[in-house]
């Protein structure tokens, strides 16, 4: 069968049988789209491709100046799909089964501390439609640790603001209840006085943030104005929706939360992602102390 052909596939598997998100399908299928490069110009059937090929292919992606972590985030994505080829009798042998991911470093992500998103939220005109509802979609990223591509899907069907919950579609098809706090709702509901009076397009009445043409909020949407805000405040960091999650997280452990639970309110599948905030709080702990020990001080 053609190398396309299995793509396309493999592509079937992954919506109808993995469940997964379009925006992870078209991640993968980016990441095989070197592949297929590849064996296009090797003139190779995935029959035909070894390990000694990918291996070629990697050092190729390497020599390219792709980062360690992108050429990780390939093969990931190229094991999976020659495993998914060999369960399937599409290929005898699966010839990245024993290819090893390049050593990358750890990678912690950006935090931002109370005070940061006390002065980014500082700078919204509450007055508006579109500050009412910026201000609420940020307090209930940071508040209840959202992707913000669940955040963007959240409907008023999800929200049981009187039990102090709301229901997240997250990765994979999979539900979970987050609790919300008392502050997010308040801002919901600020936000929910000027929501009521707009007209949402047909198919769109049951999100709960909608843009000024009455369709769901986009993800670019909600990017742009965290970055407006974050540079009114005077915040130097880089910015994107997702830091209110790695805050959320963070400061969940901070201050003394229970991992497995930190886990389940972030809809993590496996503890060791979790744990990467347990070395983003040693870490911030160490430059704590660096900075503020009495003998790190000059005369």
């Amino acid at each position: 069968m053609k190398s396309d052909l299995l793509i396309q596939k493999y592509r079937q598997h992954l919506l109808l049988e993995k469940g997964l998100s379009p925006n992870s399908i078209s991640a993968y299928m980016t990441d095989l789209r070197k592949l297929l490069t590849y064996t296009t110009e090797k003139q190779l059937t995935m029959e035909e491709v070894t390990s000694e090929h990918l291996e070629e292919l990697f050092a190729q992606l390497y020599d390219k100046g792709i980062k360690p972590r992108s050429i990780a985030r390939v093969l990931s994505g190229v094991k999976s799909f020659f495993k998914y080829l060999f369960l399937e009798d599409y290929i005898q042998k699966n010839p990245a089964e024993l290819i090893d991911s390049p050593q990358i470093g750890l990678k912690l992500p950006n935090v931002l501390a109370i005070e940061e998103i006390d002065n980014l939220l500082s700078v919204i005109d509450v007055s508006t439609v579109e500050g009412a509802r910026n201000y609420a979609i940020i307090e209930t990223l940071y508040s209840c640790g959202l992707r913000v591509s669940e955040l963007t899907s959240l409907r008023f069907s999800n929200l049981f603001f009187d039990e102090g919950f709301i229901r997240i579609d997250g990765k994979g098809s999979k539900q979970r209840l987050v609790p919300i706090s008392d502050v997010a709702i308040q801002k919901i509901n600020n936000y929910l006085t000027y929501r009521n009076a707009m007209v949402a397009k047909k198919g769109s009445e049951d999100f709960v943030f909608i843009s000024k043409r009455g369709t769901p909020i986009s993800r670019i949407t909600v990017f742009y104005y965290i970055r407006l805000y974050a540079e009114e405040a005077g915040i130097k960091k880089t910015i994107s929706p997702h830091i209110f999650r790695h805050s959320f997280a963070t400061h969940m452990l901070e201050r003394g939360a229970n991992i497995r639970y930190v886990q389940a309110m972030l809809g993590h599948e496996k503890i060791t992602t979790t744990e990467l905030y347990t070395h983003l709080d040693r870490n911030f702990l160490r430059q704590e102390i660096i900075s503020h020990h009495p003998l790190n001080k000059d005369d």
